[in-house]
């Protein structure tokens, strides 16, 4: 598929989606919302791909919304935006729920909306330089659609203070708070983002994939009686699994798994 806002490669069983507006700081409009969420929905269907890597063109990572963008929204009936406002949650949801595990590569700073595409992803690899901001306040605006990705990254807390104040906050703080996974130079990125997926490659496909509902469907839930017979069914579901059988013989054999060849 060709994208006009994005660019999608495929290297071995990890695949990149990189965002393609550098001239704007990679700011999303609604071309780059429909892609993106084409974009995701696509590679979650491809048996091959068993780790997506969101990337980005240019200084920045990606400055929110378009301005050009908003300006149009402005004119927009309260319906318009409403269903406007529903396709950037569902492009957030496509990578939030991609099966596959979404590493993304940080290399520069994230505003706004660029922060709810940072933190709908599993693992952030940032470059060290980087900044953050949740700056709709500013504008007089909320970061609503991104909200239930942000509090799940940043925690109650960090999130209320930072949506509020809407201030500039440092890599070593984002570090520091738990949304950024790993901080590096940014000579250093690639290295690591491929150390990273190397590593994710290497499990088994269909376990990485229950690993990651299963944080997804446990985080909120309470530790009740019903969730213990939940975990208990999941394991036994996964030991009986063809991956699951071969993953224990080939450990017992001393031989690499069937996933890795």
């Amino acid at each position: 598929m060709q994208y006009e806002t994005l660019s999608v490669t495929l290297a071995g069983h990890v695949a990149t989606v990189t965002l393609n507006r550098p001239d704007v700081r990679n700011a999303f409009n609604e071309t780059m919302i429909a892609e993106l969420t084409a974009a995701f929905h696509a590679l979650d269907q491809r048996d091959e791909v068993r780790a997506v890597v969101l990337a980005a063109h240019g200084k920045a990572f990606c400055a929110g919304a378009d301005l050009n963008w908003m300006k149009k929204m402005a004119g927009y009936s309260d319906a318009e935006n409403h269903a406007d406002a529903l396709r950037l949650a569902a492009m957030l949801s496509a990578i939030y729920r991609c099966s596959k595990p979404v590493v993304a590569r940080m290399n520069g700073d994230a505003y706004a909306g660029g922060m709810g595409l940072l933190c709908a992803c599993d693992i952030v690899v940032a470059a060290d330089t980087a900044r953050f901001c949740l700056s709709e306040a500013r504008l007089g605006l909320i970061p609503a659609t991104i909200a239930p990705y942000v509090i799940r990254a940043l925690g109650e807390q960090a999130a209320r203070r930072y949506f509020i104040t809407a201030e500039l906050f440092d890599c070593a703080t984002a570090l520091r708070l738990g949304l950024v996974s790993e901080a590096v130079s940014e000579d250093k990125l690639d290295a690591t983002i491929e150390q990273l997926t190397a590593t994710l490659c290497a499990n088994g496909p269909q376990a990485v994939r229950a690993c990651k509902q299963l944080v997804q469907d446990l985080a909120s839930r309470e530790l009740d009686e019903a969730l213990i017979d939940d975990t208990a069914a999941r394991i036994a579901r996964v030991r009986a699994s063809a991956e699951g059988r071969e993953g224990v013989a080939s450990f017992l054999e001393k031989r690499p798994p069937a996933w890795r060849n």
